[in-house]
């Protein structure tokens, strides 16, 4: 690098390569690591450069490639760090300013939305992630810099939701009195609606303008709601200006959100955009022997791996499997097995070929002692809603239906219902025996 600094103009070298890094070096091909894809498309141009300066010195690889690289993220931020580190210690314990929060606000807490299961300690990094989980960790300690907004995308599953709350959760660490608010995009729209009927737009602009940190999941279902995207342009204006940290997540990049307004696609792009892969085999057996600790018992390496292989598609399926799977071996007073995993995921024991939505509406509603019309109501009762929700999460889970199928099963318009649904239920679980044990006997009858 340093002969390359003297070839280009020395302001160019320190604003594109000075915090570069060489990631490999081979007769074939040259990897040099950025921090974002901002300083990628500047360093563009210069790639003839670096391929005549290799030659001179006697190596020619084929092909020159730039990438975001964890390791320089991760360094960027450790010295980002060490520059701002108060010179007084105590300083460092000291609350950041903050706008008051309205006496009339919508919420009590400066947590909103989030749930504090989330960290990064128990987030379990793999080749697919790692560069989000570095970024994540980057903003939690320097919100507001760097990678503002920080977008995450990637399909259904695949450890957004976890990685933005463990970065609100992290900062409110550090940060107690900050406003840290998570939102689904869902509930961002519907809070809108009401304060338009109700005549309160301004007091829930205040709420979300006033926030230290916004963490806002699932934007591609605002597209195509042009009173919300408005508010929340001019929301993200605001609190972008006033260098609070913006966390977005989406199933597609900003490009690629159809019908969105292109402002708002502009700015979403001023940060970092990262795209999550979902998990290789090794990384999933990871996760399934770290749920499966969480829960206090333990699992071979062979079956977790068998179970692993079995289920591909993104962690959400494969943590409710493996729910199924410790629900039923409790029951059973069992250790995991593979014959177990054969089982519950439906190789051990014949599965009626007809299943249909309406056997599993038709069990939940039985299990439950609620009538059918009742699910299929508008009624919100808890009474309700529980097998409401494990009913999505069942056809989900042993249907495969897609979350717009799901929503028309149970009456419902809107399909990110059904998302936060089988969201929902997957979560709690993870945590709640009597919730799996309810979810594994109406299976058993299912297939009885």
């Amino acid at each position: 690098m340093g002969e390359l600094e003297i070839e280009i103009s020395g302001g160019a070298f320190a604003a594109v390569f000075k915090k570069s890094r060489v990631l490999q070096l081979t007769d074939e091909k040259i990897v040099i690591g950025f921090i974002n894809g901002f300083i990628i498309d500047k360093a563009g141009p210069y790639k003839e450069n670096i391929k005549r300066l290799l030659a001179k010195n006697g190596c020619e690889p084929k092909e020159i490639e730039f990438k975001i690289a964890a390791k320089v993220v991760r360094e960027e931020t450790e010295e980002t760090l060490l520059v701002n580190a108060p010179a007084n210690p105590k300083a460092a314990k000291q609350a950041p300013e903050r706008q008051p929060v309205p006496a009339n606000s919508l919420t009590k807490s400066y947590r909103q939305g989030l749930n504090d299961r989330y960290t990064f300690d128990n987030f379990v990094v793999g080749p697919g992630n790692e560069l989000a989980f570095v970024t994540c960790q980057a903003v939690s300690r320097t919100p507001g810099t760097k990678y503002n907004p920080l977008f995450l995308y990637g399909g259904s599953g695949v450890g957004k939701t976890h990685l933005m709350q463990a970065a609100g959760n992290a900062y409110l660490e550090t940060h107690p009195d900050a406003k840290v608010l998570y939102v689904s995009t869902e509930q961002f729209i519907q809070e809108f609606v009401d304060a338009i009927k109700y005549k309160k737009t301004s007091e829930v602009a205040n709420h979300y303008r006033s926030a230290d940190m916004l963490i806002v999941d699932d934007i591609q279902f605002m597209a195509g709601k042009d009173r919300t995207e408005e508010e929340f342009f001019h929301t993200f204006n605001i609190l972008h200006q006033s260098s609070k940290q913006i966390i977005i997540s989406s199933d597609r990049p900003p490009k690629d959100i159809p019908t969105i307004q292109d402002r708002l696609k502009t700015r979403f792009a001023w940060g970092m955009s990262i795209d999550l892969q979902i998990p290789d085999l090794e990384t999933r057996t990871a996760i399934v022997q770290s749920k499966t600790e969480e829960q206090g018992m333990i699992m071979s390496t062979e079956v977790a791996d068998y179970l692993a292989t079995r289920i591909q598609t993104n962690i959400r399926e494969l943590e409710g499997a493996l729910n199924q799977l410790l629900a039923y071996c409790e029951m059973h007073g069992m250790e995991p097995t593979i014959d177990a995993v054969k089982f519950v995921l439906g190789s051990g024991k014949a599965r009626p070929k007809h299943l249909s939505a309406k056997q599993i509406i038709e069990r939940c509603a039985r299990h439950f002692q609620v009538p059918v019309e009742d699910l299929l109501s508008p009624k919100r009762d808890k009474d309700i809603v529980v097998p409401r929700q494990i009913a999505m999460y069942m056809m989900r889970s042993e249907l495969h239906l897609s979350f717009p199928k799901i929503a028309k099963e149970l009456g419902r318009k809107d399909h990110t219902t059904a998302i936060h649904s089988v969201q929902k239920i997957t979560d709690e679980s993870s945590l709640d025996a009597d919730l799996r044990n309810a979810i594994n006997q109406i299976k058993e009858k299912l297939y009885a």
